[in-house]
């Protein structure tokens, strides 16, 4: 073989080689998002424990500040597991925004694609874009407010923020985006690594899509009915901020018995 043949060779060699990066950051995206999707729904849950009472919301409140383990309340154990939590944030972002149309001229070709084929998952993608980026913003602020002020959580203190301090409609803003965003992004994890798909895909995929409509009602529905009861709570509040919530005596005595 001649000198040229032997490079010609070796440059084809390389141009063919295979790359293991782009599949290695698509896992990172997938595992980041997984995970923040489920905890997302977990603090949803949390959250919505003001429905049940002011009570039951102040005693998850303590036990995920250690009370019920340590005997003492460390709202610091809340402020390291947020800043883990935004971090994993971050870096999902991160990852997921090599993806988005980067410049004007490209966001013109994807809507003109869009609106050629007409396919609903090419629909939902656009919809997964554009409620990341607004929750980039809103979700950052909410997780460095949280975890600058880890002990300001419970039925008064969280109600005071969501009315006296007007979080309220950053609040519902973040509910809408995190709520579709997450049931979207968990529908496509389906599609993407085939979880669960069985021998009919096309099955699958219209069950997965209905999972998905009915777990973003339900989310929907959870967080609106838990942000009107922090602002009748707030509003009801307004002339005793800053003052936080006593438990009842059941609550007391049980604390106390723990201490």
């Amino acid at each position: 073989m001649s000198e040229l043949e032997k490079s010609e060779s070796e440059s084809g060699s390389r141009r063919h080689k295979f790359d293991p990066m782009p599949a290695k950051l698509d896992f990172v995206q997938s595992a980041t998002g997984l995970f923040l999707a489920l905890f997302m729904w977990g603090h949803m849950l949390f959250v919505s424990t003001i429905l049940l009472g002011n009570d039951a919301m102040y005693t998850v409140t303590k036990f995920f500040e250690g009370e019920y383990i340590f005997g003492k309340s460390y709202p610091a154990i809340v402020t390291i597991s947020v800043a883990i939590v935004f971090a994993i944030f971050i870096l999902h972002a991160l990852v997921a925004m090599r993806k988005f149309p980067g410049s004007y001229r490209e966001y013109r070709i994807y809507k003109q694609h869009m609106k050629q084929m007409k396919h609903s998952d090419t629909t939902l993608w656009f919809y997964q874009i554009m409620t990341g980026f607004v929750m980039f913003f809103l979700g950052s602020v909410h997780l460095y407010i949280i975890m600058t002020n880890s002990g300001d959580i419970g039925p008064y203190a969280s109600a005071d923020r969501v009315v006296s301090q007007w979080m309220a409609p950053l609040y519902l803003l973040l509910l809408l985006a995190v709520e579709f965003h997450g049931s979207i992004g968990l529908y496509r994890l389906m599609m993407k690594w085939g979880w669960l798909e069985g021998k009919d895909p096309k099955a699958s995929r219209k069950r997965y899509k209905r999972a998905k409509y009915i777990i973003t009602a339900f989310f929907l529905t959870l967080g609106l009915l838990t942000l009107a009861a922090y602002i009748k709570i707030g509003i009801a509040h307004q002339d005793k901020v800053g003052e936080r919530y006593t438990p009842t005596a059941s609550i007391q005595q049980y604390e106390g018995g723990i201490a």
